[in-house]
């Protein structure tokens, strides 16, 4: 996120004008936004929201929102460990592409709650790395690497469905797919075109404040009061 220039937005608010940065705004809608490779650095922003927005609002959900081609495997299961400890549910949508890593976090979104937009890719492959030096330490290496892949693979089976032997086949090289054919897999629930067309979105106050300008009645009651 630092190395483009992030457009800021002015709102018009009961207290005056406010800036924001994009990112920030949209953590006001409880929305982040995971559109980088994945480092220990990016793992540890994404961490930070969700446990800022898990904190001002135990119970409402948080929407994740996922263009990444995947990266640092441990960086990766940091976020979804995150992901699987809070108490609200964690809303998962693929835009683009969400592949390796990215479709762990994808898959691993609250079940019923995990979509794709239509001309969205999802990959799944299995782990990549390299050893070097003494013999005794790439061995080490080596099985630390085996462990972790079968446990990528777990994590796959578990929110999918499929059995293990399945999911490993399938890793064994580079798996595309499409939206559709990611939900018939089990990694989404449903392929949607627009936001109404999720439930709980449909009757959002969200979608009537975006669409009209208005604001929103708690700020327009603070309004009311200060005249």
């Amino acid at each position: 996120m630092q190395d483009f220039l992030v457009p800021m937005v002015v709102e018009q608010t009961a207290r005056g004008e406010r800036g924001y940065d994009i990112y920030s705004r949209l953590l006001v809608d409880r929305i982040v936004f995971l559109g980088t490779p994945i480092d220990d650095n990016v793992a540890n922003l994404v961490i930070a929201q969700l446990l800022f927005l898990q904190m001002a609002d135990p119970k409402k959900d948080i929407h994740l929102y996922l263009n990444s081609p995947g990266g640092s495997v441990t960086a990766g299961l940091a976020i979804y460990d995150t992901m699987q400890f809070l108490t609200c549910d964690v809303n998962t949508y693929c835009i683009g592409q969400a592949a390796s890593m990215g479709a762990i976090l994808l898959c691993g979104g609250t079940k019923g709650k995990r979509f794709a937009l239509p001309n969205s890719n999802i990959m799944i492959h299995q782990l990549l790395g390299g050893a070097e030096g003494p013999a005794t330490d790439v061995e080490i290496r080596v099985k630390f690497m085996l462990r972790l892949k079968r446990r990528l693979n777990e994590i796959i089976s578990f929110h999918t469905g499929k059995p293990l032997e399945v999911v490993e086949k399938d890793c064994e090289r580079d798996y595309f797919m499409t939206a559709e054919e990611a939900k018939a897999y089990g990694l989404v629930d449903e392929v949607v075109k627009s936001r109404k067309e999720i439930p709980h979105f449909s009757d959002s106050k969200l979608l009537e404040t975006a669409s009209t300008g208005a604001i929103p009645a708690k700020e327009a009651q603070e309004k009311d009061s200060a005249k």
